[in-house]
């Protein structure tokens, strides 16, 4: 099941697992003050993202983006890649549920890698401020993205698409 809490949290619960390797060297640049990294994300504007390639057929995305209603959500899945959703700044709300409890509403479509569900009263609210993550895995359907409050807030994050070993 996910993952969730500050970077140092996810960091130690993930270490073992050496797949995750590139996906903290690139936070550790991207959460850097004054970097490459951070000054690119921080120069993007609203509704723009941008694919950085990584080592190891892993890839990030990163987003600016306001928040939206949770009716305008949805939940979603992955079978190839692990999703580390890192929030660099602003605060959003994720769902997340097992996907067994999930009723799917579009099946899985391999070149997006990603199955959509229906609406699931069920879910877990998890809340996130920046430095916070969570790490979705296949079976944890996720609704990023929703509000935390009445008005939509801006969003500074990437998505860190991690290959499912093998």
């Amino acid at each position: 099941m996910a993952i969730f809490g500050s970077l140092s949290t996810l960091r130690a619960q993930c270490s073992g697992f050496d797949y995750f390797n590139p996906a903290f060297v690139y936070l550790d640049e991207l959460t850097r003050p004054g970097s490459m990294a951070r000054n690119r994300l921080e120069a993007m504007a609203a509704g723009t993202s941008a694919r950085i390639e990584l080592t190891g057929g892993m890839f990030a995305m990163e987003q600016v983006y306001l928040t939206k209603a949770r009716a305008d959500g949805f939940f979603e899945s992955h079978r190839k890649y692990i999703d580390v959703q890192v929030v660099l700044a602003g605060e959003e709300l994720m769902e997340v549920a097992e996907i067994g409890r999930l009723p799917v509403r579009v099946g899985y479509d391999a070149d997006k890698d990603v199955i959509l569900y229906r609406d699931f009263a069920g879910a877990s609210v998890l809340r996130f401020q920046a430095g916070e993550a969570g790490v979705y895995f296949p079976v944890d359907g996720h609704m990023p993205g929703l509000r935390a409050g009445a008005d939509a807030q801006l969003i500074r994050k990437t998505v860190i698409k991690v290959p499912v070993p093998a």
